[in-house]
């Protein structure tokens, strides 16, 4: 059985360009971030990058994201990595023929981004961007005259923001397994 013993995936060089209906508050927010939240949910990327993973064998090692592409095959023969000749394996991996470690090197992305993906960032970003409360407060009151507005919200709502804007349901297909 393959084990994944590390994955170490680089910084993609610019993520997807800014969905054209934000409002000038969502625009605001850390793209990059934003982002980020949304791949740390899912086995999908979206611009591509150099993703290295160090696995034990034996058996087929099929990247954990998608899509991927192999690039190199090493093998550590004790004293260095090694290029090995590994061949492919019938679910779109890569077969280890012993214990390894192994060193499977991947560009791993696509350009294509798809609909549900840029309104999931939408959403994400106009839910995060319209609480007009202190950063950080569960709580808000303001009062100008006869006028009073009071907001409250539980405070893990920016931790549950990809749940609680709907983003998340739009990256149901693209979840990590």
């Amino acid at each position: 059985m393959v084990e994944i013993l590390q994955r170490d995936e680089a910084v993609p060089a610019s993520y997807p360009a800014l969905p054209s209906v934000l409002s000038t508050a969502a625009a605001m927010l850390d793209s990059e971030a934003l982002w980020a939240r949304i791949e740390a949910y899912t086995a999908h990327r979206f611009t591509t990058r150099e993703v290295v993973w160090t696995v034990e064998g034996p058996g087929e090692f099929v990247p954990d994201l998608v899509p991927a592409t192999i690039t190199a095959r090493k093998v550590w023969n004790g004293a260095s990595w090694i290029t090995a000749s590994l061949a492919d394996g019938p679910l779109g991996g890569v077969l280890l023929d012993g214990e390894g470690p192994y060193w499977i090197t991947a560009d791993v992305g696509d350009i294509i981004l798809p609909a549900a993906v840029s309104e999931a960032y939408r959403r994400l970003a106009e839910y995060l961007a319209e609480d007009g409360s202190p950063a950080g407060a569960s709580s808000y009151s303001y009062r100008l005259g006869d006028v009073e507005e009071t907001t409250q919200r539980s405070p893990a709502h920016v931790a549950r923001a990809l749940q609680n804007s709907g983003a998340a349901d739009l990256l149901r297909r693209y979840r990590r397994a």
